[in-house]
């Protein structure tokens, strides 16, 4: 059902990288949007034009298409309501500027524009942090603010005021950062006679040391997830648990739960700490799930990153290989690790493992294990499996001493894929040739 009273924004300065805290600013501002039928807009404040960069804005477009937040207003899109570029409403804040200066509202101070404040208590009622009352009285712990520059650009405060009254901004919903900075909003929005909107400002994301979240934390930049293996619905999920709640012990939830849950009186009140590892675990949930072929193309694209080239191979062959690292890994940069050897003869040897298994003791039973699957005819899995036990059996040992050598000849690695499939994979030839060059490096 549409709800057009419904309007919020997300409005991010196109200097950087897309932060994770805006990425769960942006997510909120969908999900309210979504879960009531309103319109999300996404609208770009670039008056800072020395910091301001188009590969940065383009990172932002980016990173909201990543995690699946359609905006219904906005660059690409368009609207009723443009421009969607603070640099292009210029005219806009002319107009509402003329309209303070007319009631008497604002004052020059060395050739910048302030605004004259009335000097009074504002009460801010924030739908997650409560009735709050600031007092705005005294001139030297709140000075009147200044809306223009010097050299005419324009303060951050008066144009994003503007800016969400000719949108028709029915909900601001942003960080508690900018909590402080409201009550000098609610005046400007009462001295252009303007009903502010409802406001909500959401707790902040900290450290585990309970530090601020800084752009040069790890983590900190939505690079980070898109380059680095991650599914967005495991990354919308997480975000979305950074300061809210379905109210139950769930922690996978898909998005369009999420959307149908989402309230803004389910946002907690005290901050949100931020866990890595805690999004990587739940990334593993997601792509445990994974088949297909979204799971052959995402997996595809991770070996190629570091340089494995899965063309070269036939597609039954890479197909079969990537099947066997399905619920095997937590993010997909974990993969050319995991199943690299697949793809490439010259790898090398974990060394631990090697001090490990390739033994004086050992090497003769990896000898012997080459020669009784150099002898098989059918050479699949069951097949291997059988021989390999066979073969233990007869040189007096258990299965163990016998897997992990021959695991470590043709993988480089002591962990893996299950080990009779990759064999059978890899199929005969490459596999007596694998052990064959680690009986020739190890003797």
């Amino acid at each position: 059902m549409v709800n057009p009273g419904i309007r919020v924004r997300f409005a991010p300065s196109p200097t950087g990288y897309l932060h994770i805290g805006g990425a769960r600013t942006a997510l909120f501002n969908w999900l309210f949007a979504r879960h009531h039928g309103g319109t999300f807009i996404l609208r770009v404040e670039d008056t800072d034009k020395s910091r301001n960069t188009e590969e940065a804005a383009a990172a932002i477009y980016d990173g909201l298409r990543w995690l699946g937040l359609d905006w219904d207003e906005g660059p690409h899109r368009g609207g009723d309501f443009g421009p969607y570029f603070q640099s292009e409403r210029d005219e806009i804040y002319e107009r509402h500027l003329q309209k303070l200066k007319d009631a008497g509202r604002t004052f020059e101070d060395n050739g910048a524009v302030r605004f004259r404040s009335p000097r009074e208590h504002v009460v801010v009622e924030d739908i997650v942090c409560g009735s709050i009352d600031f007092d705005l009285t005294n001139p030297e712990t709140h000075p009147d603010m200044t809306i223009r520059r010097p050299d005419g650009s324009w303060i951050f405060h008066f144009v994003n005021v503007i800016d969400d009254i000719e949108m028709k901004i029915s909900h601001v919903i942003r960080g508690e950062d900018h909590l402080s900075n409201t009550p000098k909003h609610i005046e400007l929005y009462r001295a252009l006679a303007a009903e502010p909107p409802q406001f909500a400002h959401i707790p902040l994301i900290l450290n585990k040391d309970g530090s601020k979240m800084s752009k040069r934390d790890v983590g900190a930049s939505l690079n980070t997830y898109m380059d680095g293996g991650f599914l967005p619905e495991a990354v919308d999920n997480y975000l979305a648990l950074l300061g809210w709640s379905p109210k139950d012990d769930r922690e996978k939830l898909a998005l369009d739960e999420i959307v149908r849950l989402f309230e803004l009186d389910k946002v907690n009140r005290k901050n949100a700490s931020f866990d890595l590892e805690k999004c990587i675990w739940l990334n593993g949930e997601y792509a445990r799930d994974l088949r297909g072929d979204r799971f052959h193309k995402l997996a595809e694209e991770a070996l190629a990153r570091p340089g494995i080239d899965t063309s070269k191979f036939p597609q039954t062959y890479v197909r079969a290989a990537l099947d066997t690292c399905v619920a095997k890994f937590r993010i997909f940069s974990e993969l050319p690790a995991y199943c690299g050897f697949y793809f490439r003869d010259d790898f090398s040897y974990n060394p631990e493992a090697v001090a490990k298994q390739f033994t004086p003791e050992n090497m003769p039973r990896l000898q012997a294990i080459r020669d009784a699957f150099a002898a098989l005819e059918a050479f699949d899995a069951s097949a291997l499996e059988a021989t390999l036990k066979a073969t233990a059996a007869q040189l007096g040992i258990k299965a163990g001493p016998l897997v992990h050598p021959t695991r470590l000849a043709v993988t480089g690695s002591s962990t893996g894929p299950s080990l009779y499939h990759l064999l059978e994979i890899l199929g005969k030839e490459k596999v007596i040739m694998r052990i064959d060059r680690a009986l020739a490096t190890i003797s």
